[in-house]
């Protein structure tokens, strides 16, 4: 794809960025992307870890050049905080399917919530959701699994380097994840609600952290516009008074 003409003021995002975004609730990954490339008119722009439409967080967006770092970020460790519900499951592990086979929780106790966790730190092996953008004969396999097809996935090789319980208000239980790259947390919520016998699913996600980048330097889309019109705004400014 042909690079546009851009505005003089955007040249160093065409050289090359690390942009930080903080991803808002039901936005896709991609959509930040196409945004950034509206505003900017670069056509090389590109993500460094989906994050799903119901998750909010961190989000490292590259243009230009520094797009060819995006495999380095892609591969560091990320931070997530979020809530689990427990008592039901759900298809997507998530909300964006409604919760179903409700069980009783009224026989856990803190004890055996954050006990739980012990199982699933460390190294372990994981089974990523059917609704998820894993590809098998080179479609993603949410689209037979949201057929109702039959999805089989084989256990991937993940590390939780750090898996706590903050806060238990029942059915819902706040966490904190710091994992390898390739984990699911919603496959997680997942088996963590089958390892209590009663079910659970990821009910809200924000990624906190991806190495030593963090969303409390990340800038709202709103922000990023409005930097964006600045910039041009006093690169007109200049012109004028030259």
């Amino acid at each position: 794809m042909k690079q546009k003409e851009i505005h003089p003021a955007l040249q160093p995002y065409l050289d090359g960025k690390v942009i930080l975004i903080n991803k808002p609730l039901q936005w896709t990954s991609f959509d930040v992307v196409r945004k950034i490339r509206n505003l900017t008119r670069i056509m090389k722009v590109g993500h460094a870890g989906t994050l799903d439409p119901l998750a909010t967080g961190l989000l490292i967006v590259c243009t230009g050049k520094f797009t060819k770092k995006i495999n380095e970020y892609m591969g560091m460790e990320k931070e997530y905080t979020g809530t689990f519900t427990l008592g039901a499951v759900t298809p997507t592990y998530d909300l964006e399917s409604a919760p179903e086979q409700q069980k009783s929780f009224d026989h856990l106790t803190d004890e055996m919530i954050h006990g739980a966790t012990a199982q699933f730190t460390g190294p372990i092996m994981q089974i990523p959701p059917s609704h998820s953008a894993i590809k098998q004969d080179g479609k993603p396999v949410y689209l037979a699994a949201r057929k109702g097809l039959d999805v089989v996935l084989e256990p991937r090789p993940v590390t939780i380097y750090a898996f706590s319980i903050q806060k238990i208000e029942l059915p819902v239980v706040h966490f904190k994840v710091v994992c390898s790259t390739g984990t699911y947390i919603r496959s997680l919520a997942n088996d963590f609600g089958k390892a209590l016998g009663v079910g659970g699913f990821m009910s809200s996600l924000c990624r906190t952290r991806i190495g030593e980048f963090r969303v409390e330097d990340a800038l709202s889309m709103e922000q990023f516009e409005a930097e964006i019109q600045q910039l041009k705004q006093s690169e007109g400014q200049t012109d004028t008074q030259l």
